[in-house]
């Protein structure tokens, strides 16, 4: 599995701290898919946790294509064994809704949180969610909820909380779940036969309102002139 434990140092600091008093929620996302996103996102987790005082969460957005916990579980060297299933939601509340709504047999709903789980690693620094796509029946989908409540739970939870989206042609819960990360990082693999997909992705979370904090190179054949630069147009 990739090493970019380097590289991610460097985003942490050009990041800059957090705040004392609450957690941070950081979004990675890039304008196509292939790029490299759960990568980065991935090893920018375990840095965090290393460094953290408090629990760190990565959270598997990309809820049609659960990846992050299969891929650290291969990768026991790195992050340890994984521990036991746990709710994923402080409160109760979650950052997605199914529709239709699922009922359980004696045909009351279903809460969405019960759906979102989460394993730690590291030595319970760093939490994995994992949602439960395989209960959905025919006709269900996941849909993103504009709403803040899941991640200010989160907020007072955690140090750091890392939320891994779908690229955005194929997915539009990252431009829903952008206007409450306190940062949000592009992720584009160098060589990209048109960067300026970027661009206009960084453009479309400005008008959501989220806080664009800057551009990664993932998988970088050439060593650009700063890790992280400022999006600037």
């Amino acid at each position: 599995m990739v090493d970019l434990t380097h590289e991610m140092a460097a985003l942490w600091a050009s990041l800059g701290p957090g705040r004392p008093d609450r957690g941070r929620v950081i979004q990675f996302i890039s304008a196509t898919s292939g790029e490299g996103t759960s990568t980065v996102a991935r090893e920018f987790a375990r840095l965090a946790a290393v460094r953290a005082r408090k629990p760190v969460w990565l959270v598997d957005a990309d809820l049609n294509n659960q990846t992050q916990l299969g891929l650290i579980a291969q990768d026991a060297e790195r992050f340890g064994s994984l521990g036991r299933w746990a709710n994923a939601s402080p409160n109760g509340s979650a950052f997605f809704t199914v529709q239709p709504g699922l009922r359980g047999r004696d045909g009351r709903p279903i809460a969405d949180a019960r759906l979102l789980l989460a394993r730690p690693c590291l030595g319970r620094r760093l939490w994995i969610t994992h949602f439960r796509a395989d209960v959905l029946r025919a006709g269900q989908r996941a849909v993103a909820l504009p709403r803040g409540a899941y991640w200010d739970a989160m907020r007072r939870h955690a140090e750091t909380v890392i939320i891994d989206t779908a690229a955005a042609d194929r997915s539009d819960f990252g431009l829903v779940l952008a206007p409450f990360a306190d940062a949000v990082v592009l992720v584009v693999a160098a060589g990209a036969a048109d960067a300026s997909m970027g661009a206009g992705l960084r453009d479309e979370l400005e008008s959501a309102g989220a806080r664009c904090a800057g551009l990664v190179f993932n998988r970088a054949e050439v060593e650009p002139p700063s890790f992280l630069r400022r999006v600037m147009g």
